[in-house]
Parts: structure tokens; sequence; C-alpha cells
């Protein structure tokens, strides 16, 4: 087992599940530890996300645990037992890390949902869209710390363009629409790609017009990323100091009652497609 000095999101979320399992059998580490022949600080470190885990090793803790759900611990194996090194780690020292858990958990996830009410969805964002948008926010960003968080993005849409795509919906209030982030033309080629896109079989995109009545779920904005199983789902919302990942099994099951709230509450897609139109005209 080799330690880690900074595990992912994906690693402690691994870390966190075998923690969840061994409270639900009720056992103490010192216990847990003793049923599989090693001393309580491993299975601390691994508890921590510190220290790897062997598939071999983790279904005997599963078992150790008597874990009924064959599927979690198959998707638990899947995960200790990947070694994906993907394009984000060329980033790894030059962005803040919860920005490389992201494209992390988006690589692996099954189906992503996205709620938004101030700016377009990352995932839709042209480059000029998001160069305008990281300019304005982080007006100490030097040209070239631009371009590096604008191609950071730009690859990240690449889970929507490969040739096995992730199914994705999003759900985009007309305020997110309507603010031009850039100019007229920066705003009109957002626009456009965002109908581009709406077009693909994979893509669904939906719009919550400021006239509706009776909407309260203005900040209900989310990244959804589906699992391998329910359990292993992950809500990211914007915290102060970068994306805050949820994964209480309770919250998660808030979080897919709200998504479906505002998904009900919103255009289906035809209409939306024809009002994004509308205001592509007007610009």
């Amino acid at each position: 087992m080799g330690t880690k000095r900074e595990p992912t999101a994906r690693q402690l979320r691994l870390a966190v599940e075998l923690r969840r399992l061994r409270e639900a059998a009720g056992l103490s580490s010192r216990e847990a530890a003793a049923m599989l022949g090693v001393n309580s600080v491993q299975i601390s470190q691994i508890e921590a996300g510190t220290s790897g885990v062997s598939e071999q090793r983790l279904r005997r803790m599963a078992g150790n645990y008597a874990c009924p759900d064959h599927e979690l611990i198959d998707a638990l194996a899947a995960v200790a037992s990947d070694r994906t090194q993907g394009w984000w780690e060329e980033y790894r020292g030059r962005l803040p890390t919860p920005f490389l858990d992201l494209p992390e958990l988006e690589h692996h996830a099954t189906y992503r949902w996205d709620v938004e009410f101030l700016h377009v969805p990352g995932l839709l964002q042209t480059a000029d869209y998001a160069r305008r948008l990281f300019s304005y926010v982080n007006p100490e960003f030097s040209g070239s710390d631009v371009d590096l968080w604008v191609e950071h993005r730009m690859k990240r849409r690449g889970i929507i363009e490969r040739a096995d795509p992730v199914p994705y919906e999003a759900v985009i209030h007309e305020a997110a629409l309507r603010i031009r982030v850039g100019d007229r033309p920066t705003a009109r080629g957002q626009l456009n790609r965002v109908l581009e896109l709406s077009e693909s079989d994979h893509v669904t995109v939906r719009v919550i017009p400021f006239d509706l009545d009776d909407f309260g779920g203005a900040g209900s904005a989310m990244v959804y990323a589906g699992g391998p199983v329910p359990k292993l789902d992950t809500v990211v919302r914007d915290g102060p100091n970068g994306p805050v990942y949820i994964d209480a099994e309770a919250q998660l099951s808030r979080y897919r009652t709200l998504f479906r709230r505002v998904e009900a509450a919103s255009l289906e897609p035809g209409r939306s497609r024809d009002f994004i139109h509308r205001l592509a005209k007007e610009l």
C-alpha cells in the first residue's frame, strides 16, 4: 500500500464509503483491523484516503462488514483498482486541486445534470465567454493565467464531445442567457453554441423563463454527477474557495428531488430552443 500525500476527491470518496460500511456493521476501527489481520493505524489511513487499498483487500473488508450490496462493492472495487492518469494530471501544481477533482469526477460519471441561474454551464461555454468570465471574476489574473483556466475548461467539454459522450441535461435560467458576460458577438456566439449542442441526441437543454409563476428554486444551482450506482452519485456546488463535493445519501436524495422539481418547472426542450433562438435574434 503506497501512501498518498494529496488524495483526490475520488480516492477520498472510496475512503468515506469504506468507513460508512464499517460503521454500518457496528465495528470499531480496532475490531475491523483485527478481522483483517492489520493494525488499526492501517484502517485509519485507508479511511482517510492517505493509503491505498487493493481490490482483494477491499472485498475482504466488505465481507467482514457483511455488506449485502454487491453492486456497490463491485463499483468500489473498480475505483480501488483504477489507475487512470487523465488529461487533468498535466494541470497538477498549476491549478488548485479541487478543480482537478472535477474533471476526474466528470470523466467517470454515467450521466450529468446541471442547474444554473447566473452563467451558462461550463460544459456549454465557448472559449470567448469563458475568457471574459475568468477575466472579470479574477481581475488579478494575468493573461497567461486566464489562458490556462480557459484551456482547462475547454478540455472539460470533452465528456459531451467525445465518441462515447456522457448523457447531459442542463436547466438554465433566462437570467444566465441574458447576462452579457462579453460583448454582443460573444453573447450571440454563446447562445448559438448552446443551440448547436442542444441538437445532439445526448444533450438536453431546458430554460426557466423570468415570467414563470411560483418558482422558488433560484438557490438550487448544482452539478449532479451520476455514479456507477446511485450511492456513488456526487453533487458539486460552488463554495467560497472552490467546488464543494456532497455525497451523503440523504443529501443526494434531496438534490435528486430538487433537480426533478426544477426540471418540471422548465420549458420542454423544443420550446427552450425556440426561446434561445429569440434571445439570439435580439442581439
